[in-house]
């Protein structure tokens, strides 16, 4: 991953803020709480709250051509092999534009399967030009980040289940809210016309007025 030990730092602080707890002069300290922090670190800490959301800063879209080395002894006839950077798949089309979803796939052990010969896949990356770009976070982003370290260590820190259950509980409001904001920054989506619309002729691109305004006099 390329967070570096400045922004790893921040990300602790931020946690220890998050609990009202003394922040860290360096990630040397030999302090109960960067043990703890530590710990959630090492257990793909990075990769779990990327994973909780389809963000924008860490989706990635690329062209997928099966693997010829792989062939499987029954149903889907393809297999691609996912990407060393996969966190979590957010789209799986058979063309560029993701217009098109793909429907006939399965995601299994590693690899995506189908009867394509190739496939177009948005992730959330955990690549350092991506999700673990930190300079790219929202600040959104990055207090859902804050509060999910900091309470899952409150326990081991406090003893008390009361403060364990308000702090993940404020967590997962601000899990909310980047989620939101997130959302906002998604391409406008517009509803495909209706069949009786479709029927009288005035689907994507056609002008008509539905033959409302066209029977009015002059």
């Amino acid at each position: 991953m390329a967070i570096s030990d400045v922004n790893k730092l921040s990300i602790y602080n931020g946690a220890l803020l998050f609990l009202g707890d003394r922040e860290l002069a360096t990630l040397a300290d030999t302090v109960e709480s960067r043990r703890l922090l530590d710990g959630v670190w090492d257990r793909d800490g990075i990769d779990t709250v990327l994973e909780q959301g389809q963000w924008n800063f860490a989706m990635r879209s690329a062209k997928y051509e099966y693997s010829p080395s792989i062939t499987p002894s029954f149903g889907y006839s393809r297999a691609f092999e996912k990407p060393s950077d996969f966190v979590r798949v957010c789209a799986v089309c058979s063309d560029e534009f993701f217009t098109n979803p793909l429907l006939r796939y399965t995601d299994e052990a590693g690899y995506w399967f189908s009867d394509l010969d190739e496939i177009y896949v948005k992730i959330v990356s955990n690549d350092g030009s991506y999700g673990t770009d930190f300079s790219l976070w929202p600040p959104s982003f990055k207090k859902y980040v804050y509060s999910w370290f900091g309470s899952e260590i409150i326990w081991k820190l406090t003893q008390s289940t009361s403060k364990e259950e308000k702090k993940k509980a404020e967590s997962r409001k601000l899990l909310t809210a980047a989620r939101s904001k997130d959302a906002f920054n998604d391409p406008t989506k517009f509803l495909p016309p209706g069949r009786f619309r479709m029927a009288r002729g005035s689907g994507y691109g056609r002008r008509h007025d539905g033959g409302h305004r066209s029977r009015l006099l002059g």
